[in-house]
């Protein structure tokens, strides 16, 4: 922790000095180093495990625990959206060109089996149980929740909406993150549908309402004022995550970090172009390109792209790779991620 002496203020819920909260972010972002400032600093931080293989994940739990803090560790709920196979070869061919002028190619069958690991997964965390683990696209069945439980973690749900809280608080779960649609990245939401613009504010009142349970609110924060506002709305904390992505500790690609401080950048948009899920990053040419001719179809769409965007990101070719932001990217700025945190509490 951060050796201020402070006692913990979110009591109960997550054993943090300042109600900050690193969000997990997959792919590379959320590193040990990322997890070890956030808790320097006082905050509460979540390693990423989505992406990963269990022994991998294991690896940063155990590094993480040397730090002393608490912290938290966040899965991805199997599930597959139904991909229309017609419709994702044509998008495969679509691709094609702009894949192998990058030296990539695309698997033309969809990966319709990857359930991320999650059996391996629950298994390591029921074996050597962490503090909080967080669950992001779903539920999983309610035993599992209560398994987890039962070696003494706190459970707590990514939500998007009402009903989604409604569902997460009857499974069992302790807490909720809600995610508004001005966050970075991919939408936590249990089911696909449209996105509606709801502030983060307005949807903790929400959410509240629905589920009265504690919550962590995220989506567009970029200020003081921003963690305030959701900390009077009624969320216990508020979470960060593009704020860190230009950070030393940050494990985003160069081009992902440039990006997010290029002026020719003005915009962010949700797309499922990448991953045929909903996800909000900062609106580059492929997602202009593809984005009324690509499927829904998570993650077969995500598997079927992903050499492209990883030759992308290595080329330094941000046109063509997922640049996951939210609404508040201008803010997000170089340094330490332990400096970002300081100073979101700054009047707390």
């Amino acid at each position: 922790m951060s050796g201020s002496g402070k006692a913990a203020r979110v009591t109960g819920f997550l054993e943090s000095e300042l109600p900050v909260v690193a969000a997990p972010m997959a792919g590379g972002p959320t590193t040990v180093a990322l997890v070890g400032a956030v808790l320097g600093a006082g905050g509460f931080p979540f390693l990423a495990a989505g992406y990963k293989t269990a022994e991998a994940m294991g690896a940063e739990v155990r590094r993480v625990r040397e730090f002393g803090g608490a912290f938290g560790v966040n899965l991805f709920v199997p599930g597959w959206d139904a991909v229309d196979p017609a419709a994702f070869r044509a998008y495969a061919a679509e691709l094609a060109p702009e894949a192998a002028s990058l030296g990539a190619d695309l698997n033309p069958e969809p990966v319709l089996d990857d359930d991320d690991a999650w059996p391996d997964k629950l298994a390591f965390l029921l074996a050597e149980p962490v503090p909080v683990v967080s669950l992001t696209f779903g539920l999983p069945d309610p035993r599992e929740i209560a398994a987890l439980q039962h070696v003494g973690s706190r459970v707590l749900a990514t939500v998007t909406s009402a009903a989604e809280a409604k569902a997460a608080h009857a499974a069992g779960v302790d807490g909720l993150v809600v995610q508004a649609p001005a966050a970075g990245g991919h939408s936590g939401m249990h089911e696909l549908r449209t996105l509606s613009e709801v502030s983060a504010a307005d949807l903790v009142r929400e959410v509240k309402a629905a589920a009265d349970l504690p919550i962590v609110a995220g989506g567009g924060v970029r200020t003081p004022d921003d963690i305030r506002t959701l900390l009077q709305a009624g969320a216990e904390a508020a979470a960060v995550g593009t704020l860190l992505l230009r950070t030393e500790e940050s494990g985003a690609s160069q081009t992902h970090k440039d990006a997010l401080a290029d002026p020719a950048f003005t915009e962010t948009t949700i797309t499922h172009a990448f991953t045929g899920r909903p996800a909000r990053g900062l609106r580059n040419g492929f997602i202009d390109r593809h984005e009324a001719t690509a499927p829904y179809g998570y993650p077969a769409i995500h598997h079927l792209t992903r050499p492209m965007r990883q030759a992308a990101a290595k080329a330094g070719d941000a046109d063509r790779l997922h640049l996951w932001a939210g609404t508040g990217f201008r803010a997000a700025r170089e340094g330490s991620a332990a400096d970002v945190v300081r100073d979101l509490a700054t009047g707390l």
